[in-house]
């Protein structure tokens, strides 16, 4: 049997796993820490990296805990328990920079510092598991294979109740949906506590004085309906009609709410305000704005954009194209997701 390799792990790639080197090659490793000297077993050879399984600590990071899952490592969901809080947000942080700069080709990326999630733990208002038999959980790390789980401790204590009832109920095999009361069939945040975080820095953040706010992706008006009074008009822009239908029922008289795509009504609305007083906030999925968005924007010259991301590498994409026209104040990340590899980011450009 070949001898395994001795590699020291000199950063933590966006992902979740460790970066070393090894005979003139980068090796990933998950579940390490930066400093760390581990033993691992190759398992793939691409052209020009390479990845690996972890074997054994040989010399451990000061910041490595025992962590509280005992499917960590096995199941799929969580990249970083075996890290303290502390070092999640500064590797997240440097994650973010680093990406803005590869990516977008960002000579300064204005980072102010990363803001923490109130619960590390105890805080996912739902999750998705899967039943085949017997089995009730997560997919394996890397893996279609299923890990059964009794308790995800990343999630509310309402979610396990329900994970726990389809665990003792006869449900047939399939994919489940577990969330805590409230909430309806379009996208929330999972993490209700950093989603205040988030929202309240999107306050701290806009612009005072200015007439318009479109809100588009608004879902059911998270950042509209908390942000409608320091405007004198909101406009929300989402597809799903259902997520629309709520945000509708608690409108205030300057606020309404548009289903559609928002590459189709956003140019209108841009083009029939008065720009130096409009205000847009994006929060698109993890493919980030199209093209096509992203030429309104610049056509129409809005004073100022929060684009809200929740990839790194989509939003140094787009932030290549809008920072064009627009000058990027601030890029502040919160971890909307501990535990794991996920990272939310909160970037402020202005005209």
């Amino acid at each position: 049997m070949p001898e395994l390799p001795i590699l020291t792990i000199q950063d933590i790639a966006f992902g979740g796993k460790g970066v070393a080197r090894h005979e003139g090659m980068v090796v990933f490793v998950p579940f390490v820490a930066p400093g760390e000297v581990v033993s691992a077993q190759i398992i793939r050879r691409k052209k020009n990296f390479a990845e690996a399984e972890l074997v054994s600590v040989l010399e451990r990071s000061p910041d490595r805990v025992e962590p509280p899952c005992p499917v960590f490592g096995i199941c799929g969901g969580c990249s970083y328990q075996h890290v303290t809080y502390e070092r999640q947000l500064a590797i997240k942080a440097t994650q973010v920079e680093q990406t803005l700069r590869r990516v977008g080709r960002l000579e300064h990326v204005p980072m102010q510092p990363i803001i923490g999630s109130p619960k590390q733990y105890g805080y996912r208002n739902r999750i998705r598991v899967h039943r085949a038999g017997r089995v009730v959980g997560f997919f394996a790390h890397e893996s279609r294979e299923l890990v059964d789980v009794e308790r995800c401790p990343i999630s509310q204590p309402k979610v396990n109740a329900a994970l726990a009832n389809l665990r003792r109920s006869s449900q047939p095999d399939g994919d489940y949906s577990l969330r805590a009361p409230g909430g309806g069939p379009y996208f929330q945040q999972t993490n209700p506590g950093a989603t205040r975080e988030l929202v309240a820095l999107a306050g701290r953040t806009v612009r005072r004085g200015q007439q318009l706010l479109v809100d588009a992706y608004c879902g059911a008006g998270l950042f509209a309906r908390a942000l409608r009074d320091l405007f004198e008009q909101v406009i929300g822009l989402e597809e799903n009609v259902l997520a629309v239908e709520s945000a509708s029922r608690d409108a205030a008289p300057h606020e309404r709410y548009i289903a559609g795509e928002v590459s189709v009504h956003l140019g209108e609305i841009l083009m029939t305000h008065d720009a130096e007083r409009t205000t847009v906030i994006l929060d698109p999925p993890s493919t980030g704005i199209s093209a096509r968005i992203a030429d309104l924007l610049i056509a129409a010259a809005p004073a100022e954009i929060l684009y809200v991301s929740c990839n790194p590498a989509t939003l140094a994409r787009d932030l290549a194209l809008l920072t064009k026209t627009y000058r990027l104040h601030t890029v502040t990340p919160i971890d909307m997701f501990p535990q794991t590899a996920e990272i939310e980011v909160l970037a402020h450009l202005a005209r």
